[in-house]
């Protein structure tokens, strides 16, 4: 008689693996994660090329625009550029995130996706109120930490709805945002080291752990 059981840990780890893609959101890429480095390193380089061209200002001397007789001031050039970083990393994001799901023929916009997004967007939005809080009273040389700081809260918020290395991607972010504030004085390096160096390493890491066979393949 044909015996036509099978393995029941075969059975129990593909339970599994069907209650992780459920649970999870598995459409981020590393690649966006390279691609929002690449972006940081450029509005970083931008910052310190053409913006703080001297080498080397005080937070107060480029926040306030001292001795700038240009019509728009360092602080809006610093912000502008900031902005646009913020904006390519997410289109960024997205495109590479849809394009894993497209290749994986899942969808892109499911229930884990709004969580993930919900436990990040919290943690952020009040990060930047507190942001702002800062820089109206003029505690300029805390607007970096803060920055890494909030960032890597969220990142660890969110990363139980995602890959593991979001979360200790949020856990340096943390430990770098703490050296941001005690040595005040190398924020921009430390922004740098967070929001590009940290996002480029991590992000090379998930891809060639999850998607680099895959794209192979294909």
């Amino acid at each position: 008689m044909k015996n036509n059981s099978t393995n029941p840990g075969d059975d129990l780890q593909a339970i599994r693996d069907i209650m992780e893609r459920s649970s999870r959101f598995l459409s981020l890429s590393g690649l966006s994660g390279i691609f929002a480095g690449a972006c940081a390193l450029a509005g970083a380089a931008i910052a310190w090329l053409f913006i703080l061209d001297s080498g080397n200002i005080r937070y107060d001397e480029y926040w306030h625009s001292a001795g700038v007789t240009h019509s728009f001031s360092m602080r809006n050039y610093l912000i502008l550029d900031a902005l646009l970083v913020l904006a390519a990393a997410l289109l960024g994001a997205a495109y590479f995130s849809r394009r894993k799901a497209m290749k994986a023929g899942t969808n892109l916009w499911t229930v884990s996706t709004k969580r993930l997004i919900l436990h990040l967007t919290i943690p952020l939005f009040t990060g930047g109120i507190f942001i702002l809080i800062l820089a109206y009273r003029g505690n300029i040389e805390l607007v970096v930490p803060a920055m890494l700081i909030f960032y890597g809260l969220a990142l660890v918020n969110a990363g139980k709805f995602t890959f593991g290395e979001i979360h200790y991607l949020g856990l340096t972010q943390i430990g770098l945002g703490i050296l941001a504030a005690i040595f005040t004085g190398y924020g921009l390096i430390f922004w740098t080291a967070g929001f590009g160096l940290m996002h480029i390493i991590y992000g090379a890491v998930m891809y060639l752990r999850y998607e680099r066979v895959e794209d192979i393949e294909t």
